[in-house]
């Protein structure tokens, strides 16, 4: 069997408050396989974004290892982390956060420019990326111009568009109604599939937790349910 492409292990987390330190995270372990599309749930304040900010080298642990494609990850300087981010792994949150400036097209596009992807190059994969979400009518327009549901299949094809290892989406879904959210979900779902890029994804919805592949759930900071 090949090695998993992100092996998390003993992955503890503090924060310092008034009355000393929160333990955030207890020692989490898990694996994520590639291709995989993992759901991680649990009640608000159990450490589930705060664990994608560490798989993402956006907050650095305070004891325990994160590997990506064997990799340490945390050890990293901050210069490499950020070109991993910018190479091996996409980012979708529940706020689109696209550039409100930068057509569909445009912001889709701009991860490849700033690899170094010629620019005929990058757009034609923004284009396909987008025409794959449904969004090739709406590649000219800004994100004021976009319903929400549009805004976010953007923000998907963004974080894809350089063709990234792993997917961290933090409630990807959580801004829209539930039937655009179904739609969103279903589109990242075939997408990231297509693109064989494993997903860790933290959700509240408990229907698109029961269609992902293994669901991880967290409870004061500890890894309490792993279901395949």
């Amino acid at each position: 069997m090949s090695a998993p492409l992100l092996k998390v292990s003993n992955l503890h987390k503090y924060f310092s408050v008034a009355a000393g330190k929160l333990h955030i995270l207890q020692g989490i372990d898990f694996d994520v396989n590639e291709g995989e599309f993992l759901a991680v749930v649990g009640e608000s304040g159990s450490g589930k974004s705060t664990m994608l900010q560490l798989l993402g080298t956006l907050e650095q642990p305070d004891r325990g290892e994160i590997r990506l494609d064997g990799e340490l990850i945390h050890a990293l300087s901050s210069n490499r982390q950020a070109r991993l981010r910018n190479e091996k792994i996409g980012f979708v949150y529940q706020a689109h956060h696209l550039i409100p400036e930068l057509t569909a097209l445009e912001n889709v596009t701009l991860p490849l420019l700033i690899q170094g992807v010629q620019a005929s190059v990058a757009e034609q994969r923004a284009y396909d990326l987008l025409a794959r979400l449904n969004m090739s009518d709406r590649a000219q327009h800004v994100p004021g111009k976009l319903s929400g549901g549009e805004a976010q299949r953007v923000a998907v094809a963004r974080s894809l568009s350089t063709k990234p290892r792993l997917l961290l989406a933090d409630e990807p879904t959580g801004n829209l109604d539930e039937h655009t959210a179904q739609e969103v979900f279903e589109l990242l779902r075939l997408l990231c599939s297509e693109e064989r890029a494993a997903v860790v994804m933290v959700t509240h919805s408990k229907q698109m937790a029961q269609a992902c592949d293994r669901v991880l759930r967290l409870h004061d900071g500890k890894v309490v349910d792993a279901q395949i």
